[in-house]
């Protein structure tokens, strides 16, 4: 497979200060192994911000590990640096992760509200699970779907990396599929955007780049109310899958 992908971070029209990180920066295309990752810092202006990048620094430096263990070590980098810096504690951050490697196999660990979601045939499927007090309620009936965007604990989280040295992580795999677009973002988009006018832009952007900056664009429209970060990786055959299909 080769992964097309680009990504983007921006502070948003409220807040004075960007606690998100995000990984790769930029934009690239790889036909080896691709890790991308979004994570949303919690604990202030100078603890979400550590957090989140103390985080996707020690996830990414994790080579060759699976994706869950990569999550694990950033927790464990997260409580480590408030051992060195105890004005930092109570600092965490969300973090989803995904390793995609050349043979369109994902394996996707998660904890926290950011999101991953694919697009497949005109279909937008959320593969992660919110560990959010509003989603729990949501599960359990106790509050409708339909109330949960305007709820006023909508971006309280039960679970978050950096608080505990023990930490219950989510694991996903997926088989990509030549024409894939896979989009993880913090939940500066999702608290903004529903998932029809995510599908529509997904769908109606050409590159990940256009798709990027479409994302962002329409959250800050929308109220801007959060940072917000989006990685955007589309998904195409490689030489190898050509000549297996006789391409």
């Amino acid at each position: 497979m080769i992964y097309h992908w680009a990504s983007g971070t921006d502070t948003g029209k409220v807040r004075g200060h960007n606690e998100d990180s995000v990984w790769p920066v930029g934009t690239g295309a790889d036909s080896a192994q691709l890790v991308v990752a979004v994570a949303d810092g919690m604990g202030g202006h100078v603890g979400g911000e550590i957090a989140s990048k103390v985080a996707i620094e020690a996830a990414i430096a994790a080579r060759d590990a699976p994706a869950r263990e990569r999550v694990l070590i950033a927790n464990l980098a997260i409580i480590d640096e408030v051992l060195e810096n105890p004005r930092l504690a109570g600092m965490g951050t969300t973090l989803t992760l995904a390793v995609l490697e050349d043979d369109g196999s994902m394996d996707c660990a998660h904890i926290g509200d950011s999101r991953a979601y694919l697009l497949r045939d005109h279909r937008l499927e959320q593969i992660t699970r919110d560990h959010s007090l509003v989603a729990e309620m949501v599960e359990s009936g106790e509050l409708h779907p339909d109330q949960a965007a305007a709820h006023p604990f909508r971006s309280v989280v039960t679970r978050a990396l950096g608080l505990e040295r023990s930490v219950d992580v989510d694991q996903i795999a997926e088989s990509l599929r030549p024409g894939d677009r896979l989009l993880l973002c913090t939940d500066g988009l999702t608290n903004m955007a529903d998932d029809a006018e995510i599908t529509a832009i997904l769908e109606g952007s050409g590159t990940p780049s256009d798709a990027v900056t479409a994302l962002i664009e329409t959250s800050n429209r929308l109220g801007g109310v959060d940072n917000v970060s989006v990685v955007v990786v589309d998904v195409a055959a490689g030489p190898s899958s050509a000549d297996e299909t006789g391409g």
